[in-house]
């Protein structure tokens, strides 16, 4: 306990802090908050032949048009001011976010979903574009540890939420989005427009210039975010497959079996703040490593408890993962060029999304089984982490 309140106590800008972490839960909750009720609406829309196709696109659908437009949200950002573009795209989510409860078109639903997607990429983007504004480094990682730490707090809270109002009307889950409105409020109250700091700032290259966008950072940044995000959906996309070539076919027995070790997902955002103290490189190397062993030993498991063991280690890793490649790419940027920076982060890892489950499929394809697609990822999370090994030795990676 003297720990968390000494933690607590070194917490500076705490109400603008609060507020974007529970802002940017936002984008998640975009998704998750469906999951509960997609049976429900494919129900309602029965009469569509293609209902059991578009329901679940309109469940993803936000993140295609994050993937696509984060970019165009930095540059606006960084244009027009951060504050403006997050309280605007923050009060149209609440409205487009719950605009299907007054709907009967499933394609209508479909457009609103990604309208809603417009207003996510800018809020992903803002949001993480002011932590690197709003504090230095040690304070950033401070934040995005809480944040890591409370989204996957505020998961089991929407299903019962979003069940709760679906059992009254089948689109009454919509209604959820309206969490948007308080949070709109937290924001126009507490957040304030940065100001560009005064002299060179450390995220700079030493022989960058200052006027110019970083367009090699950029491509770093964009390439590897990609990359890990590939990693970090292989489990969440594919590993029911996993299970059911284990012999775990009913639901709720896979639901009980990663109950305990999703947990660790926890475990994964303090290990970041304790790794915090190296260099970016390593905490790099530490999270690939960790998606090494996890999705390696997935691939390899033949019993429950060592499937359980090798999905405590993946999500220990997905905890740390994005945390930790936030924090690397924040440092690219200068405050002229960070709201564009953060834009490709953010495209970047919803892309990863889009194209995990192709990849991995093809891989499972080829190598004959989900299991030994998981192996091969594994393997190439290993390589990586020794590359990123390699690189934290010469500290060439800042």
């Amino acid at each position: 306990m003297g720990f968390l309140r000494s933690f607590y106590d070194n917490l500076t800008l705490k109400p603008q802090g609060f507020t974007m972490i529970v802002a940017g839960f936002l984008p998640v909750f975009a998704i998750i908050a469906m999951f509960p009720v997609v049976a429900s609406i494919i129900g309602h829309f029965h009469t569509d032949p293609d209902s059991a196709i578009k329901v679940p696109a309109m469940v993803t659908a936000p993140g295609y048009a994050i993937a696509v437009l984060a970019p165009f949200a930095g540059l606006f950002a960084d244009r027009f001011g951060r504050r403006p573009l997050l309280l605007a795209c923050t009060f149209f989510y609440g409205i487009v976010g719950c605009a299907p409860f007054f709907l009967e078109s499933l394609n209508a639903i479909i457009a609103s979903r990604l309208l809603l997607g417009v207003c996510e990429a800018g809020i992903l983007t803002i949001v993480n574009t002011l932590i690197a504004d709003y504090w230095d480094d040690n304070g950033r990682r401070n934040w995005l540890m809480l944040q890591g730490l409370v989204g996957p707090a505020f998961q089991p809270m929407v299903f019962i939420a979003v069940a709760a109002v679906a059992a009254v009307r089948w689109n009454g889950g919509f209604l959820v989005y309206l969490i948007a409105f308080p949070i709109f409020l937290a924001m126009y109250v507490y957040l304030f427009e940065p100001q560009q700091p005064q002299g060179n700032e450390r995220a700079v290259e030493a022989d960058e210039d200052p006027g110019t966008f970083p367009l090699s950072s950029a491509v770093a940044v964009g390439a590897l975010t990609l990359f890990a995000s590939i990693l970090y959906y292989v489990f969440i996309v594919n590993g029911s497959i996993v299970w059911h070539e284990l012999g775990v076919v009913d639901p709720m027995a896979v639901s009980k079996a990663t109950f305990v070790p999703s947990f660790f997902i926890l475990a994964g955002s303090v290990l970041f703040r304790v790794v915090s103290r190296y260099s970016n490189a390593v905490q790099i190397a530490t999270f690939l490593a960790l998606f090494a062993l996890g999705l390696g030993g997935i691939g390899l498991a033949h019993s429950m408890w060592t499937m359980q063991l090798a999905l405590a280690i993946q999500q220990t890793g997905a905890g740390m993962a994005v945390p930790a490649m936030i924090a690397w790419s924040q440092t690219k940027f200068a405050f002229h060029h960070r709201g564009r920076g953060m834009g490709i982060w953010t495209a970047a890892f919803f892309l990863g999304q889009a194209v995990s489950p192709i990849v991995v499929g093809a891989i499972a394809r080829s190598a004959g089984s989900m299991q030994a697609a998981f192996v091969i990822t594994g393997c190439v999370a290993g390589l990586a982490a020794a590359m990123g090994a390699g690189l934290a030795s010469r500290r060439s990676l800042h």
